[in-house]
């Protein structure tokens, strides 16, 4: 196994709802690799936002030999159990000066219905090229905030002109943000309840990352429209819930 969580960092992240390991996610080979892939994928975006790269696993097998490898999971187990299955990716691009803000808010709010249980929902959100610091628009959370639940009542609608979703979390006491500065190659940890943010990139320096998102397979995907079409893998151990998985062949 590679270098994981301690019982004190799994406590850190159940009491807090995140983690700042301050480690190096890749090795540089593999990191330089996931670099190409993100600007081949954002070379062929067309007209689509730099921030709206979601789900490029569906489309190139690259990424899962990343996604599903010993050198993620093995700081996701600790937080999900052993038996680990794949949600999402997203690559993430925050363009110099012009790059939108993310709202507040709660990634569950909007997976509302889709899952059975939302406990130990987990996302790595990994840096890439020059890293992701205030100044261009670093992720920031609400520390302990995934304990209210991950479903908060009180959202308003933006300007998605300026803003990358369509309703922000009113309210927020964003005295008590904690901003996640990670160097290229290092990442972030954070429950999927959790409060967080970003601020517009003020900078002259993009920023750029890989977000990899995870649930326990003991956990039942629902059947509603929201999850048609909706790809999953089953990343480690064995299927516990009866979910349906891209890569079949590994429930059998």
């Amino acid at each position: 196994m590679t270098a994981t969580l301690t019982d004190a960092d799994v406590a850190f992240f159940r009491e807090n709802g995140y983690l700042l390991p301050s480690r190096q996610l890749l090795p540089e080979d593999r990191l330089s690799r996931l670099e190409l892939i993100f600007n081949e994928h954002l070379e062929a975006r067309g007209d689509k936002l730099s921030d709206e790269l979601d789900t490029p696993h569906y489309h190139d097998e690259r990424l899962l030999d990343y996604l599903l490898s010993d050198e993620v999971l093995d700081w996701v187990e600790p937080l999900v159990g052993p038996n680990i299955a794949l949600w999402s990716s997203h690559f993430i691009s925050k363009d110099p000066f012009t790059g939108r803000a993310t709202p507040w808010h709660e990634d569950s709010a909007y997976w509302e219905g889709r899952f059975d249980d939302y406990d130990n929902i987990v996302t790595i959100w990994l840096a890439l090229e020059g890293g992701s610091f205030k100044e261009n628009g670093c992720m920031r959370v609400i520390p302990g905030s995934h304990l209210d639940g991950g479903f908060s009542d009180n959202y308003r609608p933006t300007d998605m002109t300026e803003q990358t979703f369509h309703a922000e979390l009113a309210g927020v006491d964003e005295a008590k943000a904690v901003y996640f500065e990670l160097q290229r190659g290092e990442f972030s940890m954070h429950d999927g309840r959790i409060v967080h943010g970003a601020r517009a990139n003020t900078s002259a320096t993009r920023r750029t990352g890989y977000t990899m998102r995870y649930f326990p397979s003991s956990v039942k995907m629902q059947d509603v429209p929201q999850n048609e079409g909706w790809k999953i893998w089953l990343a480690r151990g064995v299927d516990l819930a009866g979910n349906d998985y891209a890569n079949a062949a590994a429930r059998a």
